[in-house]
């Protein structure tokens, strides 16, 4: 009972983390590099940000060549399938890579779900002069490019672990890969895939004890790190319409009321601009104590480069350099402030014209792109109808105040660990970052999360990424940092070895 973990299992479970790491690094090196490389030149725009994405072929392509790739690997015992649904009006939905690789751990009937995207967020603006969103460059162990952190590397990482432990004969649970290409526009294709996989008498998913999301960040390059929640979303654009057309605001300001400036008493209803506070009481959610816990150990490790890590503005005045300031510079108050807090973003506006072409007119109407992060206890969908009431309700000199919801994710906290599971991260942290494995909130959403929660209550989630300090994903400048990869890579191999 008391005899050390390593000579209770047999020699063949074990996982030679050196060997592991060396061929992984290999692998990341020689040839995955120059196949994210590839993937980043092409502008696999989610959904939401090119909807003629099947005209343009660019999902398409990132698809086949991720097929073909794992294809070409020959994993003993792997099956793959681009599987393809319709919407009800018979217009394709956006394809889902699915694999499946036949266990071989004896006594085992659990499977080990392993998720990513290959779906993209825009371009941005504010680039380096020498990178671009599709202008992959690798640099000092980073590879810049739109998409390879946020997630194209999922697919490639998950199948590299997989051969690490083939090439050892280490006996593994049945895997199940599900990479979809919806995620960055709220994942509203993926549950008609998963009810299609779990089919009554034919569940292709099987009975996931184990799910690896490789979308998700780290508190910094030093140690593995686990997703422990995500906050929800609500999104939507808000429109405030005062006037039919344009008129002369020599004429008209002082009587006709300025539709941006109802568009800002509408949203004093909803956050206090002063603090960036939501106002409405159940938009909030107390801090479980198990995560407040964490939260103060991730805090005490990670300390000012909770905040410093964001690419502050700054002023030179005198001689001396002026930054801007985050909203606390606690870092406890800061991972909270991310992660188990609401907070609302405008994220793209409409209704002015360029800088350069704005005369003297009163403009009739504004709209703003709002996007509403959520804790991840709040229900998003009673969030978005009390949002919308709350906007539109009694609108200010009775303008027209419409919400156009863009739908909401309920946020997702990760249920408590079980034994073997949590010895496998700190094994696995230990083994190839020499630090034991981190516990950090996440403030992005991956619906999936809780979905497979719903679905499978007893599973285990290795939520992890590789978006570390400045990595940047959806803004300019975004990059994979490949070090990092290689080593999470090989622990996901030795946690996937763990699994009863």
């Amino acid at each position: 009972m008391n005899a050390p973990i390593h000579r209770e299992i047999p020699a063949s479970a074990l996982l030679d983390t050196g060997r592991a790491l060396a061929g992984i690094s290999a692998q990341w090196d020689g040839d995955i590099v120059r196949r994210l490389t590839d993937y980043i030149a092409i502008p696999a725009k989610s959904p939401s940000f090119d909807p003629d994405w099947v005209a343009h072929g660019h999902i398409e392509t990132v698809v086949r060549q991720a097929a073909d790739w794992v294809l070409a690997q020959k994993v003993p015992g792997l099956q793959l399938e681009i599987v393809r649904l319709q919407k009800p009006d018979g217009s394709p939905r956006t394809p889902v890579l699915f694999f499946e690789i036949a266990g071989t751990k004896p006594g085992s009937d659990q499977t080990a779900l392993m998720y990513g995207h290959l779906d993209k967020q825009p371009e941005f603006n504010g680039w380096r002069n020498d990178l671009g969103p599709w202008t992959p460059k690798y640099e000092d162990g980073r590879l810049y490019g739109r998409g390879g952190a946020d997630d194209g590397y999922a697919v490639y990482a998950a199948i590299a672990a997989v051969q690490a432990l083939k090439a050892q004969d280490v006996p593994h649970p049945r895997i199940v890969g599900l990479i979809e290409t919806c995620e960055e526009s709220g994942s509203y294709d993926l549950l008609p895939y998963i009810d299609a996989l779990r089919a009554p008498g034919n569940n292709r998913l099987g009975d996931v004890g184990l799910v690896v999301c490789l979308d998700s960040g780290a508190g910094n390059y030093d140690q593995l790190w686990l997703t422990t929640s995500l906050r929800g979303m609500a999104s939507g654009t808000l429109k405030v319409e005062i006037l039919t057309e344009g008129i002369h605001s020599g004429d008209a300001s002082g009587l006709v009321p300025s539709s941006f400036r109802i568009m800002r008493q509408v949203l004093d209803r909803l956050e206090d601009s002063a603090t960036g506070r939501l106002l409405p009481a159940s938009f909030h959610c107390e801090v479980p104590a198990n995560r407040l816990a964490q939260a103060q150990a991730t805090a005490a490790i990670l300390g000012e480069e909770v905040y410093k890590r964001f690419p502050w503005a700054h002023y030179d005045c005198g001689g001396s350099t002026t930054f801007a300031l985050p909203t606390t510079t606690d870092p406890l108050q800061a991972l909270l402030n991310r992660t188990w807090l609401p907070t609302l973003s405008v994220t793209g506006a409409e209704g002015f014209p360029a800088i350069q072409d704005a005369g003297n007119v009163l403009r009739p109407w504004t709209a703003f792109k709002l996007s509403l992060r959520l804790p991840p206890l709040v229900d998003a969908a009673a969030a978005v109808q009390e949002l919308k009431a709350l906007l539109e309700d009694n609108a200010p000199y009775q303008a027209k105040v419409t919400f156009d919801s863009g739908g909401g994710a309920t946020g997702w906290n990760a249920p408590a660990a079980t034994p073997w599971f949590e010895t496998a991260l700190n094994e696995a942290s230990q083994a190839h970052f020499g630090a034991s494995c981190g516990y950090i909130g996440q403030g992005g959403t991956i619906p999936l999360m809780n979905m497979l929660s719903e679905g499978f209550p007893k599973a285990q989630m290795m939520v992890c990424g590789v978006l570390g300090p400045r990595s940047n994903a959806h803004g300019p400048n975004e990059f994979l940092h490949v070090p990092y990869a290689r080593k999470l890579t090989a622990a996901v191999a030795q946690v996937l070895a763990r699994m009863p």
